[in-house]
């Protein structure tokens, strides 16, 4: 493997772990809504939203907090994945976990903001990136595919 290419791998393990490091904390910063916010606001006449679009934006958001386990449990995720990847030793596993993570950040930004260009541009460069890292690191994974003796089960 080459140098520039050993370089290449450690600079998407830094952007990508970053970015979900970045992402996890966030998570943390503000306090949970009440499971009654949004419906209080709505009767008090109060605008929720400018628009269809950020109405919806807020209600995916809102759900997932709303459950009280899935947004600090989406912050954590977010938090070992940034930390496996920037740690460079386990990195692989790191971008195996945040696969799912920016296939959904991907499909967020390009369901529910496609007017956000420059986002949405940012997030297909983050999943690149992740694809990238896992294919990087294809033979080490590829025998739990193609070879059936190395998964056994009883």
């Amino acid at each position: 493997m080459s140098t520039s290419f050993k370089i290449l791998r450690i600079i998407f393990n830094l952007i990508l772990g970053g970015m979900l490091v970045f992402g996890g904390i966030k998570k943390f910063e503000k306090p949970t809504p009440s499971p009654t916010e949004i419906i209080e606001k709505v009767k008090s006449g109060e605008e929720v939203a400018p628009s269809t679009e950020v109405l919806k934006i807020k209600n995916y958001i809102f759900g997932m907090k709303q459950t009280d386990y899935f947004w600090p449990f989406l912050g954590i995720v977010e938090l070992l994945a940034g930390i496996l990847l920037i740690s460079q030793v386990a990195s692989l596993i790191g971008a195996i976990i945040a696969l799912p993570l920016t296939i959904n950040i991907f499909l967020f930004h390009m369901y529910l903001e496609p007017h956000e260009t420059s986002e949405l541009i940012e997030m297909t460069g983050l999943l690149v990136i992740n694809l990238l890292l896992i294919s990087f690191g294809y033979k080490y994974w590829k025998p739990m595919l193609f070879d059936k003796t190395i998964i056994k089960f009883g």
